[in-house]
């Protein structure tokens, strides 16, 4: 793989804005990371897949919820890599997403990121993330009632952008199951 690039970046305009939309979680897929590989456009953004992605909506509302990712590398070992970080506040504690989310730390998810600006990213296409949840309960009538998940991924490649065309209107609304496979 050639490490040299091949084109620069203009001033973007001020027409972005930060925060996410939803989080869409699907049990973690072995043969998804080949799939994804093997639908990557130009600019490497996965433009279909073959492989079934169930996924479950989570709707995120506020600004306390959060995705970056920050590249390690390694002169003296040769290595570079990404680490997927990202902290969710899910209000209002209930029996049913407190199964859902003990469940959701048992495993090793594939986390689909929608932000304001209309893209979708893919955390853990290869390894799948770490979940961890919180429960919180604060002291006044005003803090948050509900659970806070944090979860990590760390991979070869950044998140993979994901053309929205692949991921289907009906998912938009649907907090049930929902397939990724046109």
């Amino acid at each position: 793989m050639p490490c040299d690039i091949s084109t620069g970046r203009t001033e973007a305009c001020k027409e972005s804005v930060g925060g996410l939309r939803n989080i869409y979680i699907g049990n973690f897929v072995s043969g998804l990371y080949a799939d994804v590989l093997s639908n990557l456009d130009s600019d490497e953004q996965v433009t279909a897949l073959t492989t079934d992605l169930v996924v479950y909506k989570f709707e995120l509302r506020g600004d306390n919820n959060t995705f970056e990712e920050t590249n390690e590398n390694s002169r003296d070992n040769g290595t570079s890599f990404w680490t997927q970080t990202g902290t969710i506040a899910l209000k209002k504690q209930d029996a049913a997403t407190q199964k859902a989310l003990k469940l959701l730390s048992y495993g090793r998810p594939h986390i689909l990121i929608e932000d304001y600006n209309g893209n979708f990213r893919l955390a853990g296409a290869q390894n799948g993330v770490e979940v961890s949840v919180g429960t919180a309960t604060g002291g006044a009538m005003g803090d948050l009632n509900g659970y806070n998940i944090t979860f990590e991924g760390k991979e070869k490649e950044p998140a993979y952008f994901v053309d929205s065309a692949i991921v289907g209107t009906g998912l938009d609304f649907d907090v049930n199951a929902t397939v990724i496979n046109p």
